[in-house]
């Protein structure tokens, strides 16, 4: 299906983007964004735990800090890598039909307005205000099919970047501040362990987007319009 193959030609795009030195700068709105929906992920667990959020800050390193009181750890820890991983894998899945990529293309709008709100550094704020600036535009564009392929690209750009932050940050190598290592002090196991069933879990999230999308969603190539 023609939307199977955009998705392989997404991935490697990316993939030889990512490795071209200075060319790879191109992808860095897209991975910031995907550390902002990250950081979103923590808040969000936070709040729905009964934490007090203080502030969201992306760095240029394509790093993130979300700082809280209260929450539970439980729920905080394993939230943005597998929060993020979720709302990519929800990109691609709305990326099989028109309709389906407005809809998710409005909730990733609200995650990153809520982001806006707790940002405290203006690489955050500019993240964010020009991905929703961005949403907004494309909901113009003839029978949204600008909207669509951009939430395409944005969930593939997400799922790959979640799922490699994973590796690279547990699997690969013990990072110390990571999320896994954390989750895993408090649990007394390997951060390696946490780092490969969450990274199992945003495989299940992406290979499921794929299926559903080809189960339930039909290729309409931008013929709904709302």
């Amino acid at each position: 299906r023609t939307i199977l193959i955009v998705i392989c030609a997404y991935v490697l795009g990316i993939l030889i983007l990512w490795n071209i030195p200075y060319v790879n700068i191109v992808l860095l709105p897209f991975k910031l964004v995907t550390v902002a929906l990250h950081e979103f992920c923590h808040a969000a667990a936070g709040l729905c735990t009964g934490a007090k959020i203080k502030s969201i800050t992306i760095d240029p390193d394509e790093g993130g800090l979300t700082r809280m009181s209260g929450g539970k750890w439980c729920c905080v820890m394993p939230a943005g890598y597998l929060g993020s991983s979720f709302l990519g894998a929800l990109m691609v899945f709305a990326g099989f039909d028109v309709l389906a990529s407005k809809i998710v293309s409005v909730i990733i709008g609200v995650c990153l307005l809520a982001t806006l709100i707790w940002a405290k550094n203006w690489l955050t704020r500019i993240i964010t205000v020009l991905f929703v600036g961005l949403i907004v535009g494309l909901w113009f564009t003839p029978k949204g099919a600008g909207l669509r392929y951009v939430v395409l690209f944005m969930g593939v750009m997400c799922s790959l970047y979640s799922l490699w932050d994973i590796v690279d940050d547990t699997v690969k190598r013990k990072v110390n501040e990571s999320d896994a290592t954390k989750f895993a002090q408090k649990t007394h196991c390997s951060s390696r362990f946490c780092g490969a069933l969450w990274l199992l879990v945003a495989l299940v999230f992406l290979v499921a987007a794929i299926l559903l999308g080809l189960a339930f969603l039909k290729d309409t190539h931008g013929s709904v319009e709302i």
